[in-house]
């Protein structure tokens, strides 16, 4: 398994995005989130989508330099039509929007369509919280393929539907919490059939139903269920919100499209903490407040208490100053991608 440097990786994804045709200005934002996803520690939404999103490209499902289009909006909401652009930069662009209307209003909120795969939704929120807002952001496949049952079904009828709150703190950029509202991404199950490993019971039950630990049944009839296990409808009932959010609000609909199209659909909304507190005053508070939460004891099997997001604050600070670890099998298919593109030999680390 090669250790790649962060800043090496980052170049090496930039160039295969340009040999897919990407725009210039577009494969830096790509490349910058792909990596930084596993920077975080999150790779099942890292490096390993690049070869997926060059398929998309080649078959007309992503546009390169598709139109970032208004379709209407107020002082403080915006609907942005991305027009089947690259998600990273169609939401990266969406965020800033809305930061700047929240800087005037105090608050605003944004959805978002036709657009390819954003990746790890903590990106978007983190970005408002550097800039002192509080943000909730909320994203879906609209009406492609779906991978998640209903509680007490097993048939796929939901999007792994992810969630994310980012809060600025004076720990780090901010405390933040970034989940999938089903048991676990999708991404995770097909990492672990890359790294071909079981996962834990409880992710995913087989086409008949039955809990299995087999990721590669997903795909074969199995499907994801909801986060909570014994407790699944209240993941299920999550789930169904953040459709609503982030499918129905933006006009997507719900249900699956004949062509199967992914198209990310997402909800933002954005709080200018300096129209409530002083910023400075509720960063450290909520620093102390995660202080306070981590000085816990530790129960049984547990070394000690974590606050939400710190795990990736410590994953980017090793993988920053280590390198990050990329699966054999998603190395040989980027490399197989440099070899077409002519520059397979930079792959040789």
């Amino acid at each position: 398994m090669p250790v790649v440097n962060h800043d090496v990786l980052r170049g090496l994804i930039e160039k295969l995005l340009l040999g897919a045709g990407a725009l210039p200005e577009e494969a830096p934002i790509i490349a910058r989130h792909s990596v930084g996803a596993n920077l975080a520690g999150h790779d099942s939404h890292g490096v390993i989508m690049i070869p997926t999103y060059i398929d998309r490209v080649d078959k007309g499902d992503i546009v390169p330099g598709a139109p970032w289009e208004i379709k209407q909006e107020t002082a403080t909401s915006t609907v942005v039509d991305g027009n089947w652009g690259w998600g990273y930069a169609v939401s990266e662009r969406a965020t800033k929007y809305t930061i700047e209307k929240a800087k005037k209003s105090q608050v605003a909120a944004t959805t978002i369509v036709q657009q390819s795969h954003i990746g790890r939704v903590a990106a978007y929120p983190l970005m408002c919280a550097r800039e002192g807002m509080i943000a909730i952001m909320t994203a879906d496949s609209g009406r492609g393929p779906k991978a998640v049952a209903p509680f007490g079904g097993r048939e796929p009828r939901l999007g792994t539907n992810p969630i994310c709150i980012a809060v600025p703190s004076a720990h780090g950029d901010a405390m933040v919490v970034d989940m999938a509202t089903s048991a676990v991404a999708a991404g995770k199950v097909n990492l672990a059939k890359a790294k071909d490993v079981a996962i834990p019971e409880g992710w995913i039950v087989d086409g008949e139903g039955n809990p299995t630990t087999d990721p590669h049944q997903f795909g074969k009839g199995g499907v994801l269920l909801p986060l909570g296990g014994p407790e699944g409808h209240k993941g299920y009932s999550l789930a169904v919100m953040v459709e609503i959010l982030s499918a129905l609000l933006p006009g997507l609909g719900f249900g699956v499209s004949p062509t199967g199209r992914h198209n990310d659909g997402c909800f933002l909304a954005c709080f200018n903490v300096e129209a409530f507190r002083p910023l400075e005053t509720f960063k450290q508070e909520v620093a102390e407040f995660a202080d306070y939460l981590k000085d816990t004891k530790p129960a049984v099997g547990f070394e000690e208490v974590l606050y939400p997001g710190e795990v990736e604050l410590r994953n980017e600070a090793d993988r920053r100053a280590n390198g990050v670890p990329i699966d054999d099998t998603t190395w040989g298919k980027l490399k197989a991608l440099g070899e077409k593109y002519g520059f397979g030999d930079a792959f040789n680390i």
